[in-house]
């Protein structure tokens, strides 16, 4: 039976390998990494702490670059994240810290903090800590009427159903700022023709108030508060989601028809944005 060994440096355990793993003496391994039998990890690769790496995967070695004579980044795994049995990740890659690789994935771009990846070419289908996904309804109160706004449990975010009023002549719904919406906007912006892949957001803003409403279509809104996170699916023309400032927005699982509607507190001001996941949780104090 073959036993797992655990490097060291100065005496102090680093890492447990596999002895059936391949891991070149000039990659980088952080301390409580584990790499199991069969993964292979090239020369320059860095493993940063308790990164876990199951059987068979694959980093692939950094190669010359379209011929030119620069050579590729090897790839680079953050803190905690998790690589699934056979999978494989490209050299270039970050993967940043807390993801997921779901096993037989092949990573060829770099993946966000916290995301779950599958698939080849891998695709963002979760995020870690948001496996509950809220559909932005109403609910009923004991009187009988409808609740047109709900908590979540991360810091300041809110549900909202918007006023509706069917009629045969066509249907109406209505927003007032202020009243339906938390602040008045000083201006908006619309998101559309995403591709399915793709995520937008990813930043948090420091003082900027947001309310997004998906007038066509669907898509799926991480909200962040560096403690706790939720994913909101935003799919009719009546429901609308509140982000306070500080609070980190992604957005993904676009429908190719989708277009989100975005009103904002603030104009645009590039310094308002925290475009950083670890400068954002330094700024919220977040552990």
């Amino acid at each position: 039976m073959s036993t797992a060994r655990t490097i060291s440096i100065n005496a102090s355990p680093v890492a447990t390998l596999d002895p059936r793993a391949v891991v070149s003496p000039l990659a980088s391994l952080g301390r409580g990494c584990t790499v199991a039998a069969g993964a292979v990890i090239p020369a320059g690769a860095v493993l940063e702490d308790d990164v876990s790496v199951g059987p068979n995967v694959v980093l692939v070695e950094a190669h010359l670059h379209d011929g030119q004579g620069s050579l590729e980044h090897p790839a680079w795994v953050r803190t905690g994240a998790k690589l699934g049995a056979n999978s494989v990740v490209h050299a270039g890659v970050v993967i940043a810290s807390g993801v997921v690789v779901r096993p037989g994935s092949v990573v060829t771009r770099s993946v966000p903090p916290a995301a779950i990846v599958e698939g080849n070419p891998a695709t963002i289908v979760g995020y870690v800590g948001a496996s509950e996904r809220f559909k932005a309804e109403a609910r009923i109160q004991g009187s009988g009427q409808v609740e047109s706004v709900r908590g979540t449990h991360v810091a300041g975010v809110t549900l909202h159903r918007l006023p509706m009023v069917p009629d045969l002549r066509g249907n109406l719904t209505v927003g007032e700022f202020g009243i339906d919406v938390p602040f008045v906007p000083a201006r908006y912006f619309m998101v559309f023709g995403v591709p399915s892949r793709e995520t937008r957001g990813e930043h948090a803003h420091r003082a900027c108030h947001q309310f997004l409403v998906c007038v066509r279509g669907s898509c799926a809104v991480v909200a962040d508060d560096g403690r706790r996170r939720i994913e909101v699916v935003l799919d009719t023309l009546d429901s609308g989601l509140y982000l306070p400032p500080m609070t980190w927005g992604i957005q993904y699982r676009y429908t190719a028809d989708a277009v989100l509607l975005v009103f904002a507190s603030h104009h645009y001001d590039p310094a308002d944005y925290i475009r950083d996941y670890d400068a954002f949780l330094a700024a919220r104090g977040a552990p």
